[in-house]
């Protein structure tokens, strides 16, 4: 009796093990890039007490730029499959990091209230503490709520950056500001209580939940 051989394996078919993207990358790069211009941005905003126009200047270009460094290395990470658990935290840490030191140099100046400071960290620091503690369960993706209170904060912290004393109608433009900061709190607080309570919808409806009222009814039962 003839014994068949088995077929060859069709090297087309088998899957190819896709390596894991180097931690040392441009997106990378990007984030501790930011990290770093934190205490550029926060010296050049507190310098003389904030008195001097030039670097008021040239710390909400840095502003910009720090923030712009976010979008970009977001989207290179995406596009180039360059997403790493050390982007996935680092990234976080630096924009809440960079918008703190926004928040926190201005109140020193006096020129934004210490509670609305206070306020928005607590939400920052919270949700991303919150998002960690129930990343066993899946993942919460960040929502269009989310965007339109980055794009707030921005914007209202990079027109507080400015020297808006010395700006022909300085009343006009201190009134944009606040309004539009004054509506980032908003935002920032309304969209806060929103992840809270689908983080913990999340926690209580996700499979691992499920799976560990199973084991404990199995073990009752």
């Amino acid at each position: 009796m003839l014994s068949e051989s088995a077929p060859a394996p069709d090297p087309a078919a088998t899957p190819v093990a896709v390596p894991a993207p180097s931690s040392w990358n441009i997106a990378n790069a990007l984030t501790v890039t930011r990290i770093l211009l934190v205490p550029v941005y926060g010296w050049l905003l507190l310098l003389d007490g904030g008195d001097r126009p030039a670097m008021r200047w040239t710390a909400a270009a840095v502003f910009a730029f720090a923030t712009a460094t976010d979008r970009v290395d977001g989207d290179l990470a995406r596009r180039r499959g360059l997403i790493t658990n050390f982007g996935k935290i680092a990234d976080p840490i630096a924009d809440k990091t960079l918008m703190g030191m926004a928040f926190v140099g201005l109140s020193v100046l006096g020129e934004l209230p210490w509670w609305v400071t206070v306020v928005v960290l607590v939400r920052e620091w919270g949700v991303t503490v919150l998002r960690f503690f129930v990343i066993r369960h899946g993942v919460m993706p960040a929502g269009r709520g989310g965007k339109v209170k980055t794009a707030l904060q921005f914007f209202g912290l990079l027109l507080f950056t400015l020297p808006l004393a010395s700006f022909a109608g300085a009343d006009t433009w201190t009134l944009v500001a606040d309004v539009i900061l004054g509506l980032a709190v908003v935002v920032t607080v309304v969209t806060g209580l929103d992840i809270a309570v689908k983080a913990l919808r999340l926690r209580q409806t996700s499979e691992r939940s499920a799976m560990k009222r199973a084991r404990r009814a199995a073990r009752q039962g």
